[in-house]
């Protein structure tokens, strides 16, 4: 039930297309169940023989006719509301969905997996919008059909009326119990059908790495598994739902047997004419008929709100919790960072009683074993995670007491593992800087070097890319454009060159040594050649920094840095 009031709190935004959609069901509704009145009447002014009056037969037809002509365009209008409220309410979602990401921490996005998000927000809100739809066209007609064909039942005959609603009863336990077993059902075909999107984009968007590994196999048995028991709770699912219709028809009969024998009864003691049992069996039939389709409407009904249940609690995940309003008005560069402690894990520690002191335009360098935290240190500086313990500040201001956009706009950020989005190499350049012009984006290629490959693209600047159509180093060098256009207070390089060839990254570490001038950069490589000019190396292993100076003060001191370094440039021995 918190799912359904969700769900129709999303609908209130529709709430005067809903009022209007119900409207036209009762509408159409009263004038389908009026037509066995006029039936009825039709065959009472036939059945007596050479008694036939064929003016009042003319003047039914053509109410008849008029009534079946104005129910089609009532019904036609019907489902163009219902089609708008359904597909609007969906759209809201789906776009309720896409900004809880932008919000969302990182935390969260790491947690889960890509394909799971992606099925929830586009499989699971297709299977909602599917059954809100079939809920729209048969749940208010089906409500409505009941209570005014009792109505007009108990104006025909009581009795009968009150027979036909004491079996009622009997369908609606039908209907909950199979429609009870196939909700867990259908909660657990929409849930492993979000494991096998997120197996598939995995298994998809590493492909190379699948083939190069010969992981085919491991990887068709990892589907197999996933898509057995999507097999098997969708067949479940299935069955259980087909046996809502045909159970609750096997009741219907018998009740429709039940009037027609007591109607011929009835008949038989002029307490009723035919007219009025064939009348009584249509009512019965149109009363029990919403049942059925009611039935099968809550069967979709349950596979939508499985769906939504998976949507919601996503959508109701905490953001980001953004405590202050205060913005960093301008960014100088300094920044302290004192007895800094952070894990991922609370029973494994990562990062503890770090400590930095770091002067506007000064070059530090990260480095260290796999794991040490160089790049967890990265994600506090820019609040992607929230430190446990102590304070990190820029320019003397606590980062928790500003917004994380604040904080974020004062770093330029190249990462090792690049991210472009479909649409044109400008697109992807104007990140930072949306009103940048032509010629500084041009400049800006020129300074990454980018532009020698660009001005080759068939329309240059406007050229469409995708996330395949660029070789890695080529999307490498346009993410340090992008950088270079923004031109930012402070940067962060981790590994930014590393799919870069030599001779380019050359031109790079020029072009960087140019842009770090005046700027506060923190530097993350495991090319220690690439590091010697840092004004502060900083020596990280198991969360702590173990040694610090430049390079020539490290390398005299015969530590750990020297071992690591003298590593990079051992020549083996021959065996």
């Amino acid at each position: 039930m918190k799912t359904v009031i969700k769900v129709l709190h999303q609908i209130q935004k529709q709430k005067w297309f809903v009022a209007l959609s119900i409207l036209l069901a009762s509408v159409t509704v009263v004038l389908t169940l009026y037509a066995p009145i006029l039936f009825g009447d039709a065959i009472d002014y036939l059945i007596t023989k050479g008694n036939v009056d064929f003016s009042s037969l003319t003047e039914i037809l053509s109410k008849l006719f008029f009534m079946i002509v104005l129910t089609g365009v009532l019904t036609w209008i019907m489902n163009v509301i219902n089609n708008h409220v359904t597909f609007h309410v969906v759209k809201n979602i789906r776009s309720s969905a896409i900004e809880r990401i932008q919000v969302l921490p990182l935390k969260y996005l790491d947690a889960h997996s890509t394909g799971d998000i992606v099925s929830r927000i586009i499989a699971d809100a297709e299977q909602l919008s599917d059954g809100l739809l079939l809920g729209f066209t048969q749940l208010f007609t089906g409500i409505i059909t009941i209570f005014v064909t009792l109505y007009f039942m108990f104006s025909k005959s009581i009795w009968i009326t009150l027979l036909v609603l004491v079996c009622t009863p009997v369908s609606f336990l039908v209907a909950r119990f199979i429609a009870t077993h196939s909700y867990t059902m259908f909660k657990k075909q929409s849930e492993t059908r979000g494991k096998e999107t997120a197996l598939i984009e995995e298994m998809v968007g590493n492909a190379k790495i699948v083939k190069a590994f010969g992981y085919e196999n491991n990887a068709s048995d990892a589907f197999r598994t996933i898509n057995t028991d999507l097999c098997e709770y969708s067949q479940k699912a299935t069955f259980y739902s087909s046996l809502t219709n045909p159970c609750t028809r096997a009741v219907n009969n018998v009740i429709y047997a039940l009037v027609a024998l007591i109607g011929a009864y009835l008949i038989l003691h002029d307490q009723l004419t035919v007219g009025g049992l064939s009348i009584l069996l249509s009512y019965a039939n149109q009363y029990m008929k919403p049942f059925n389709d009611i039935s099968s409407v809550v069967t979709e009904l349950q596979n939508a709100m499985a769906c939504a249940e998976r949507i919601f609690s996503f959508m109701e995940t905490d953001t980001e919790v953004e405590e202050t309003s205060k913005t960093l008005q301008e960014c100088n560069g300094s920044v302290s960072i004192q007895d800094v402690s952070f894990r991922y894990d609370e029973a494994k520690p990562l990062i503890e009683d770090f400590n930095l002191e770091v002067n506007p335009g000064m070059r530090i360098a990260l480095v260290g074993p796999t794991g040490c935290g160089k790049t967890t240190f990265i994600n506090l500086l820019m609040r992607f995670y929230d430190v446990r313990t102590g304070t990190i500040c820029i320019d003397g201001e606590n980062i928790k007491d500003l917004t994380r956009h604040s904080v974020r706009s004062c770093y330029g950020m190249v990462l090792q593992e690049t991210w472009l989005k479909e649409g044109t190499v400008k697109d992807n350049l104007i990140f930072g800087k949306e009103n940048a012009s032509e010629e500084e984006i041009i400049h800006a290629c020129k300074e990454a070097h980018s532009w020698e490959f660009i001005k080759k693209l068939p329309k240059q600047l406007d050229t469409y890319i995708t996330e395949d159509t660029l070789s890695a180093g080529q999307k490498q060098l346009l993410c340090i454009t992008r950088v270079m256009l923004a031109l930012p207070a402070m940067l962060i390089l981790d590994e930014a060159t590393s799919a870069i060839d030599t001779r380019t990254e050359l031109q790079i570490q020029n072009a960087f040594d140019t842009l770090m001038k005046g700027r506060t950069s923190f530097i993350v490589a495991h090319r220690l050649s690439t590091i010697r000019n840092a004004d502060v190396i900083l020596v990280m292993k198991d969360g702590k920094i173990i040694e610090s100076g430049n390079h020539e003060s490290l390398m005299v001191k015969k530590g750990f840095y020297e071992k690591l370094y003298s590593s990079q440039f051992v020549i083996p021995e021959k065996i």
